[in-house]
Parts: C-alpha cells; sequence; structure tokens
C-alpha cells in the first residue's frame, strides 16, 4: 500500500436506547476497516459460506460490494439479474462480485429460488442482520434496519476505490459497474494517467502536469 497513506477513518455515532455506539465509516481513497467474516449464500453451491476482505486479499481480488435493501422486493431482483448479466465479465477481470442485505443467509437462498429474475445470478449472497457492515458503509438506515443501495469497489490491497449510493427508489445499472471497474483497473496499473468522463476501455486518457493546465481540451484530441 506505499501509493497509500493509512489515515484514521471517519467516525460516526447512533444512538442505541439511552448511549450513543460508535461506528468506523469506510472512506473512499483509504483501507477499508476490517468486518470480520459474513454469512454467505452460494447460489452456484446451494450451500453456506462465509466471505471476508481478508480473504479476497490474500487472493488479490478487486471486490465489488452491492448493498440493496431486502429480499422479496421490488427493484432488487432486477438489480441482482442485471449484475448477474455481467458477472462473467468482472470475473475476467479479476474481481469478484458479493450482494449484501440485512437479510439472514437462509432468506437469500429461499428467495434466489423463489424468484425467477434471480436464476442467472451466481454470485455469492452476503447476510447482514445486524447491520454491522452496511453501517461501516455508511448505508444503514437505522429507521428500517435496512440498507441503501451502495456499490463499492474494493482494490485488491483493501483500499475503497469507488462507491455509489441510491436511495430506495431508483435502481443501479451494470453497465457503468464494468465501466468503472475497467477505469480503476487502469489507473491502478497506470498511476501517472486519469480517465475522463465517459471512458471505456482503449479510450484516450489524461497524464496531469503544467501543460494540460487549461488545455484539456487538446490533451483529448
Amino acid at each position: 500500500m506505499s501509493d497509500f497513506e493509512i489515515r484514521p477513518v471517519k467516525r460516526r455515532y447512533f444512538m442505541c436506547e439511552e448511549s450513543y455506539e460508535e461506528f468506523e465509516i469506510a472512506a473512499v481513497g483509504k483501507p477499508v476497516p476490517s468486518f470480520g467474516e459474513i454469512n454467505t449464500y452460494d447460489p452456484k453451491t446451494h450451500g453456506f459460506g462465509k466471505f471476508s476482505l481478508e480473504e479476497a486479499k490474500k487472493n488479490k481480488k478487486w471486490t465489488i460490494l452491492v448493498f440493496y435493501p431486502a429480499d422479496y422486493t421490488f427493484v432488487c431482483p432486477t438489480e441482482l439479474a442485471d449484475y448477474a448479466e455481467k458477472q462473467d465479465e468482472l470475473e475476467k477481470m479479476g474481481a469478484q462480485l458479493v450482494s449484501i442485505s440485512t437479510d439472514t443467509h437462509f432468506v437469500h437462498m429461499a428467495w434466489q429460488r423463489d424468484e425467477k429474475l434471480l436464476e442467472k445470478v451466481k454470485f455469492i449472497m452476503g447476510a447482514d442482520p445486524t447491520g454491522k457492515v452496511s453501517r461501516l458503509f455508511d448505508v444503514y438506515d437505522e429507521e428500517s434496519g435496512l440498507a441503501l443501495r451502495g456499490t463499492f469497489i474494493i482494490n485488491p490491497e483493501g483500499v475503497l476505490a469507488a462507491s455509489e449510493v441510491n436511495f430506495y427508489n431508483v435502481g443501479r445499472n451494470a453497465d457503468e459497474l464494468v465501466r468503472k471497474m475497467e477505469a480503476n483497473i487502469y489507473v491502478s496499473a497506470h498511476p501517472d494517467e486519469v480517465c475522463p468522463a465517459k471512458w471505456h476501455k482503449g479510450g484516450k486518457t489524461i497524464k496531469p502536469g503544467p501543460s494540460v493546465v487549461g488545455k484539456v481540451y487538446e490533451a483529448l484530441k
């Protein structure tokens, strides 16, 4: 992690009965604090397992955490079905996709079995019934006990590279996730370059420097 300076993460306090409980908050550009293991359901094996960022780091994988409000809801299966269409493409990039809600892994199993939209879902489905991981990524809604629609890209060194959070009523687009993964992988390999808006693999990048200040238009030509 030589390219990153480890600094204290932000902290947030939540009212818990008559006391305040302290939770760390993951911050973009900083190492993600450990949250230990979470229970998972694996649609590929129809079995249960565990997931941890530590294991992903050992395997040198990029990790994409996709938080969503709840199983047996309405927008959520359309999103997970969309991500399933891009799973092979993301895995070829060296990324592991993990969906997470505050449901248990038992409910994940039943939902994936019952909902036809989820037939092609083969990524592991993480359980966060206590809201611990959702709080870490600042997507936990204390009033409902559900997670907002948050997407987080974590590089193989465990640093949070990108985040996106939507409210309950707007679904995400897996095509944009693929684009952001391509861009993050590129700049990870080429730290002296940056990717402009709408950049796609093979597109023009920019090398920041004095000659480019006020001349971005020319640099992109």
